[in-house]
């Protein structure tokens, strides 16, 4: 990654999550709705339909980190399969007050005026508070630094058609979170790569305590703040024996740092993070100097990988250590032709709505690389079902043994 598109893909995770705060941008998405471009969400290619329900969770043992007069505060998303009913309706992708920030962070980037993008209008393939139907491995999602968890909407609902319940986390004060009431906070998080290591500590802390809800929901309670009614059959679905994470970025660091604290977690994937703080190499993490006794996934993108390269200054040295010390499963997945942003709903919005807005390639190119877009979406989908399959749901899968014709754009790094 070069020096400027380290810097872009800086801006795409952290630009405009401050603007949360001014209701006037919110305000001008609407205004501007007729003309703004509504990304479509790839659809699920699994067997079941989906359901999502979001839960406000207070964590009444902690002060938030980044605004300590506060408890900490999170908001979850549940995916699930779901009956062939009609059920509700189709749920929004970003609630309404989050939604022009999120999508303004997006146009930022592009270089759109804000409003160009409405986010309000793009709906999921899920039906908010359908009855749940069966009982399913359960998987967690962390997403990147400074990104909200909708941005991994696309690998939720895939998982969920799949055949698994999948709980997305936003880490509070790090992106724009919208909690009931329509109160928005704001990024609170300091911005410098020195926060990383105390921002992962608060992450390991919040999925733990996520973790620690989904028990309290599989045994019949209502962790809602608000006490708001569960769909149907939701503690039912939750088979917690069979537990899963993954993440994004520093999500998927927060995955290796909670799975080397809390057994709970039986496979994790990561998803082009780093398992250090700071880049340059400042100081490995627990997990990167230790590994684990349990499957993990890493899957980079093109200048990721766990071989040294001498002289390079993409040697990442936490991914060489990690891989050294890692005594479960392992394996190294790589897109040589895709940037960092390929691995959230980046890679399928950001090539749509430069076509629409009229933004040069070159700018795609810089952002997500020569990658082409629908045949990363269906690779990533592959891969990280094969993984989940094998490792939670007991099916082997010969698409883990060696590189498939099927998707050309995904090496194994041996």
């Amino acid at each position: 990654m070069t020096t400027m598109t380290r810097r872009t893909m800086l801006a795409l995770l952290t630009a405009g999550a401050t603007s949360a705060a001014v209701p006037q941008l919110a305000q001008a998405a609407q205004t501007t709705a007729r003309t703004a471009y509504s990304p479509v969400l790839p659809e699920p290619t699994g067997a079941y339909r989906i359901g999502t329900t979001e839960l406000h969770l207070v964590d009444k043992s902690r002060r938030d980190p980044w605004v300590p007069e506060r408890v900490r505060e999170l908001m979850i998303s549940i995916w699930y399969p779901a009956l062939p009913v009609l059920g509700g309706p189709r749920a929004p992708y970003a609630p309404a007050h989050a939604a022009g920030p999120l999508a303004d962070q997006i146009g930022d980037v592009l270089e759109l005026k804000p409003g160009s993008i409405d986010l309000a209008r793009t709906l999921t393939h899920a039906r908010t508070g359908a009855p749940a139907l069966g009982r399913h491995p359960v998987l967690l999602y962390s997403p990147g630094m400074g990104t909200s968890r909708l941005m991994g909407t696309n690998h939720v609902e895939e998982l969920a058609s799949r055949g698994y319940v999948v709980v997305a986390m936003d880490h509070t004060g790090e992106a724009p979170v919208e909690f009931p009431g329509g109160r928005v906070v704001p990024l609170t998080m300091p911005a410098s790569e020195d926060v990383i290591k105390p921002a992962t500590a608060v992450r390991v802390a919040d999925t733990r305590f996520v973790l620690d809800t989904l028990d309290r929901l599989a045994a019949g309670a209502n962790p809602d703040a608000e006490r708001r009614p569960l769909p149907i059959g939701l503690a039912a679905a939750l088979d917690l024996r069979r537990t899963g994470m993954f993440g994004y970025s520093l999500g998927g660091f927060t995955t290796g740092e909670t799975m080397l604290v809390d057994r709970r977690i039986a496979a994790g994937a990561n998803l082009d993070g780093t398992l250090q703080y700071g880049h340059p190499a400042l100081e490995l993490s627990d997990v990167a100097k230790s590994g684990l006794d349990r499957p993990f996934l890493l899957f980079a993108s093109e200048h990721h990988t766990h071989l040294p390269q001498p002289g390079s200054p993409y040697e990442d040295g936490s991914w060489i250590s990690f891989w050294n010390h890692q005594r479960g499963w392992k394996l190294d997945l790589r897109f040589p032709e895709g940037t960092h942003g390929a691995f959230a709903d980046y890679q399928f919005m950001i090539p749509a709505i430069a076509k629409a807005s009229g933004v040069p390639q070159a700018k795609v190119e810089e952002l997500l690389g020569k990658v082409d877009p629908e045949r990363s979406v269906a690779a990533q989908r592959a891969y990280l079902g094969a993984y989940f399959d094998q490792f939670l749901k007991g099916r082997p899968q010969p698409l883990l043994r060696r590189e498939s014709p099927r998707f050309p754009d995904v090496e194994f790094v041996r």
